[in-house]
């Protein structure tokens, strides 16, 4: 579904409605500004419209309607620029991040969005830049900073969701409790697929940033740095996250062995009382001709005696030495 798309010149907006991509398609190849069209989600046959219309790679094209691929940014002939991003959304009431990715086709006189998923809204990065006249007279490559300034933006307040969730696991195993292992495999998880959606973009955001990929003037080139320099601190932040997630799971499972090593020594210890006075019962039980306290009037209750002093006395040394 085509959500916008605008025709920008000299830093505005040259009409409040979206316009037919057959007609912007006229307008990039004519007019000295730029087109930003944009889509959610299309269909294949949206896709294969606008692929016509703009001359997009069909590889790329391809690569768009496609979910899960990593960061990365590709030149194909033509002039057209394919960059591939992904987005998080950090979900309070699940306590989960969700994924999105967002696919950018830049080429002569028009930028393309392609979006997947929720954690993909750019509808902000747009206003924003709209407000920015001078930024937009840069041209695509303007565009292109706002929407990874708004991705980049948005990785925050997932690692601040993240790190939420870790410190309640932290204090729960440090503390001495053992917490529920699936939980911090589950966090585990998240900031591993987190990283994979973060530590890819750090080459091409720095090949961006330098120029390698598309012409950028020394101003906006600012811009792109101050991008990149967030970017490699959120990643090193998911890289700090995800060895102390390391650290808390051996840690608790240091706990459980802890737990378990407990309970293996309480058995221990009662089936040692149980397993003594049995040995003495089995001993005056085997009933021999020549067994002597067999006929002695106080051989039953010294037996018993015998028995229970034995018991309470392991008892008495378990509890001392902490097994009960």
């Amino acid at each position: 579904m085509i959500v916008d798309c605008a025709h920008y010149r000299d830093g505005r907006r040259q009409h409040a409605g979206k316009m037919e991509t057959a007609e912007a398609a006229a307008i990039c190849r004519d007019d000295p500004g730029f087109i930003w069209l944009g889509m959610v989600e299309p269909s294949p046959e949206e896709l294969e419209g606008v692929q016509i219309e703009f001359g997009l790679h069909e590889l790329a094209v391809e690569d768009a309607q496609s979910f899960h691929l990593r960061p990365k940014v590709e030149t194909y002939e033509g002039g057209v620029t394919f960059v591939v991003l992904r987005t998080a959304r950090y979900v309070e009431e699940r306590e989960e991040v969700e994924f999105g990715e967002v696919s950018i086709f830049i080429g002569p006189g028009f930028i393309i969005t392609v979006r997947q998923g929720v954690a993909s809204d750019l509808h902000g990065a747009r206003l924003r830049l709209e407000e920015r006249p001078k930024l937009l007279e840069e041209g695509p490559a303007a565009v292109l900073w706002a929407i990874i300034d708004k991705i980049v933006d948005d990785y925050a307040p997932v690692v601040e969701g993240l790190e939420t969730d870790i410190e309640e696991v932290e204090h729960t195993v440090f503390s001495g409790s053992r917490a529920p292992t699936h939980r911090i495999y589950l966090l585990r998880r998240e900031v591993s697929d987190f990283y994979r959606a973060v530590h890819p973009l750090l080459g091409p955001a720095a090949a961006i940033t330098q120029g390698g990929v598309l012409k950028i003037g020394p101003g906006l080139r600012q811009y792109f740095r101050d991008v990149d320099d967030h970017l490699k601190l959120v990643n090193e932040e998911i890289v700090a996250q995800r060895d102390l997630l390391t650290t808390i799971l051996q840690a608790n499972m240091a706990v459980v062995s802890a737990e378990q090593n407990e309970v293996v020594r309480k058995i221990s210890a009662w089936a040692a009382i149980i397993t003594v006075p049995t040995f003495v019962a089995s001993v005056y039980g085997m009933n021999f001709d020549d067994m002597p306290e067999l006929g002695w009037s106080a051989g039953y209750p010294l037996a018993l005696t015998l028995m229970a002093l034995l018991a309470l006395g392991l008892y008495a040394m378990f509890k001392r030495i902490n097994w009960l």
